[in-house]
């Protein structure tokens, strides 16, 4: 059982795919669609933003651009994929993260932003007027039970959804659309949640199977009693316009 953890935690994590373990956890998605939402918008835009697009996973599934589309990634291995996924659409990618955005002012139509922090001011800034910026983000207390089980405290639980539009009202935005989401994601066992876990260290500081050999057989045992590995998923949506 151990042997087949620490092959998890081995398996190569490219970009933000998670094919690795498609077979092997259940995800539920929020009551809006992100990726709908996006496409309507990029259809109507002329330049476009992506800012912290991973591997361009989901920028990639926009395409075809009417304009010109950029994206920016702040996790510098996640560049070159990015790069490679996103040339056939004709996009440039950029190492930079969303915080200082290497781009003038009132430069996009759009802006994209997915599970990513980014400052609300700079998005602003590259905004062109009646532009609109859509973002969905992961709310500070998402999988609470999971690092509750690891004994460890959220590293933002300022993060949620009213926070993050007061801020954004306050630099001038206006907020079209926004909400929060609960859902469920399970592990149909230990070895994808170490595989996770890995994906994401943010979630656990310096997770191992070696580290943590104990915390991960209190979630064998728990799988065994209930026969899942069950946590909360929690995200907001916010849709607004300079």
């Amino acid at each position: 059982m151990i042997a087949q953890w620490k092959r998890d935690e081995g398996a190569v994590f490219e970009g933000w795919d998670f094919s690795y373990i498609k077979d092997r956890w259940l995800e539920e998605e929020p009551g809006w669609d992100y990726r709908a939402l996006a496409r309507e918008l990029v259809g109507k835009s002329a330049a476009v933003l992506d800012v912290a697009t991973g591997g361009g996973e989901m920028f990639s599934s926009l395409a075809p651009f009417p304009g010109r589309a950029v994206a920016v990634e702040g996790y510098r291995p996640n560049v070159a994929v990015a790069r490679k996924r996103l040339a056939p659409s004709g996009v440039e990618v950029l190492g930079s993260n969303g915080i200082s955005l290497p781009f003038g002012g009132n430069t996009f139509d759009l802006v994209l932003n997915r599970h990513e922090g980014f400052s609300e001011a700079e998005i602003y800034r590259v905004l062109r007027e009646k532009g609109t910026f859509l973002t969905q983000q992961v709310d500070g207390g998402n999988l609470i039970e999971l690092l509750d089980h690891f004994e460890v405290k959220p590293k933002w639980p300022e993060h949620g959804f009213k926070n993050v539009r007061q801020r954004m009202q306050d630099v001038g935005f206006h907020i079209e659309r926004g909400g929060e989401w609960k859902g469920k994601v399970r592990f149909l066992d230990v070895g994808a949640a170490v595989y996770f876990l890995k994906a994401v260290p943010w979630c656990v500081d310096n997770f191992s199977v070696d580290s943590h050999v104990e915390f991960l057989g209190k979630l064998q045992e728990k799988l065994e009693r209930e026969g899942r590995l069950e946590f909360t998923y929690a995200r907001f949506l916010i849709s607004a316009s300079k």
